[in-house]
């Protein structure tokens, strides 16, 4: 049986004029400057009627306003809000979550601090939780304050080393509104050098297969060369790693899409990014397409690089071609 067969969730797949239909409500709340207000646009370009910066006091009343039985509803509240508190929200949070007719999901958006700062230096915002303090002192303040609510979230995103169109593609694969149940699996390549990427589900470690690079005439080439892929291909212990690979993923695979995982992120590494796990990439995700699932393909150190690749390129959050991309948080 292949994913594609298993069954699907009658409460998430059903018509939205069924009875067993729930509506969808995304919470988004996070760190400011960890690009919530691109969160929200993306969810918005997805469908979902958004709303920026609620008090917690009128979500009740909005949701006896909105339908988001017909139209799912997103709403950013964070620390900007005038009666925010992590306890008030946790309360309204778990009185939404038991709601038979409602399906709740809160989504938390991390940053690591320097790049928090360099946002805030770039963009010359005023952090809302540093008042007469600086910067830092207010990140530390706003992360102190959020950590409950971290613990409580159905969906983690670290953009510290995202670009708008990965957390875009992120939030696609997990919110994406077609009625297709299966699971949606992204695959990328990645340097080790360069750090895990740490929206990472699963990752490989490709480094042990023969290295093209210490060949002066594949060195300038990438893993989506057909000499380059031939070297990798031509190691001995190729072929049993990659049949292993496979049947490692194969049972898995239909046990996430069971468990109501809608979204998989698996990372392939190898020493430059430019070689090898983006030639193993390639492959696993052509595997992947033939047993009939949703598979996008990115190559991370191609990308930053500038290189050509079989996915898509985007702006680092917070910066656009150089340029501040606006308020992000």
């Amino acid at each position: 049986m292949s994913l594609s067969d298993v069954p699907s969730d009658p409460a998430t797949s059903a018509p939205a004029n069924s009875p067993t239909a729930r509506g969808r409500v995304v919470l988004v709340t996070g760190l400011s400057g960890a690009g919530m207000s691109v969160a929200l646009k993306a969810l918005e370009d997805l469908g979902y009627e958004a709303v920026d910066n609620l008090r917690l006091s009128l979500v009740p009343a909005l949701l006896r306003q909105a339908d988001p039985k017909r139209r799912p509803l997103a709403l950013v509240i964070d620390s900007r809000t005038r009666d925010f508190s992590a306890r008030n929200f946790l309360d309204e949070l778990a009185e939404l979550r038991g709601r038979d007719d409602l399906d709740v999901s809160l989504v938390f958006l991390d940053c690591g601090d320097e790049v928090l700062q360099r946002r805030f230096t770039e963009t010359r915002r005023r952090h809302p939780l540093a008042e007469d303090r600086t910067v830092p002192d207010g990140i530390q303040r706003e992360r102190a304050l959020l950590f409950p609510l971290k613990e409580e979230s159905d969906v983690t995103i670290d953009t510290t080393q995202l670009s708008i169109h990965d957390l875009r593609r992120i939030l696609s694969g997990h919110f994406r509104r077609d009625a297709q149940a299966a699971l949606q699996v992204f695959v990328t390549s990645f340097s080790f050098r360069q750090g895990l990427p740490r929206e990472a589900d699963l990752v490989f470690d490709v480094r042990f297969l023969t290295n093209p690079h210490y060949d002066p005439e594949l060195r300038p080439l990438t893993g989506l060369n057909p000499a380059v892929a031939a070297r990798v291909e031509s190691d001995p212990d190729f072929p049993a790693f990659f049949r292993n690979l496979t049947e490692l993923l194969r049972p898995l695979l239909p046990r996430y899409n069971q468990e109501g995982k809608s979204y998989l992120t698996i990372a392939i590494g190898c020493t430059g990014g430019k070689h090898r796990s983006v030639f193993i990439a390639e492959r696993l995700a052509a595997w992947l397409r033939d047993q009939r699932l949703r598979v996008s393909l990115s190559h991370r150190e191609l990308d930053r690089l500038g290189l050509r690749t079989a996915g898509q390129t985007g702006s680092q959050i917070g910066t656009s071609a150089g340029n501040p991309a606006g308020n992000l948080g």
